[in-house]
């Protein structure tokens, strides 16, 4: 992308006392309407990632569905997380830059963006985690399909329904076509999701479709709807869940 794009960094709170050590990168997405600053801002993120040694980068967003827009060919977010952001932050920072020490998440919008990179680039993570995921985006339109505000965003970056686009980026065709051996290489993969959620129906279903393909993941449900409340606390176990799989 030509545009330049802000995004922020929380480091270790040894990171300047231990300039030989290097650090995991967890990449947390936003959702539709929100921005790279969300997380920061909105949740108590810098205090409880101290705790850790990770270095977290939130990148913008914007309401790009973290991919490739049809209509607008400057608005390449997939490309941009992938091809652009990643490598400076492995160059800018003493990040580990491996697949199994690079982990992503999000919510909303960006927990879709987050299973969406983890099938379709396996070899990049290690870790794919969704909060609340809007999953359910190649059946969504202005026009069909649960929230038309929703439905707007999307066909402004896929196109209309059955469009080729929506059929690339549609994560229930791509976990529904997955070989054996591309189920075993994808990164493990993190879902959650509040009981009384407008997303949970998706949720559910996006899990079934793991389990049948044996896929490593695991389903977390809770009393919570879509809002900062529940992804506050998701954030918190999200962090502590990374942190025991990395062993750090």
């Amino acid at each position: 992308m030509t545009t330049e794009l802000p995004y922020r960094v929380v480091l270790p709170i040894d990171y300047n006392s231990n300039p030989s050590e290097r650090y995991p990168v967890i990449y947390l997405l936003h959702g539709l309407t929100g921005h790279f600053n969300d997380w920061t801002d909105r949740t108590d993120l810098i205090q409880t990632a101290s705790k850790y040694k990770f270095i977290i980068i939130t990148p913008e967003g914007n309401d790009s569905w973290y991919s490739d827009s049809t209509a607008v060919p400057n608005s390449r977010y997939e490309s941009y997380i992938i091809n652009e952001l990643i490598p400076e932050v492995d160059k800018r920072f003493r990040t580990m830059p491996d697949r199994q020490h690079r982990i992503l998440a999000g919510l909303s919008m960006g927990g879709y963006g987050a299973l969406k990179f983890g099938l379709k680039f396996p070899d990049r993570f290690s870790v794919a985690g969704s909060f609340s995921g809007a999953l359910r985006i190649a059946d969504w339109s202005e026009s069909a399909g649960g929230n038309r505000s929703i439905g707007k965003s999307i066909d402004t970056v896929f196109g209309p329904i059955n469009s080729p686009a929506r059929k690339a980026n549609d994560i229930f065709r791509m976990a529904n076509e997955l070989s054996p051996a591309r189920a075993s290489s994808l990164p493990y993969i993190y879902m959650s999701c509040g009981t009384e959620d407008i997303m949970a129906e998706g949720n559910r279903a996006f899990d079934q479709i793991l389990t049948g393909k044996n896929v490593q993941h695991e389903y977390r449900t809770s009393r919570g709807g879509h809002d900062w409340t529940f992804w506050g606390e998701q954030m918190h176990a999200f962090l502590e869940f990374c942190n025991s799989r990395l062993g750090k």
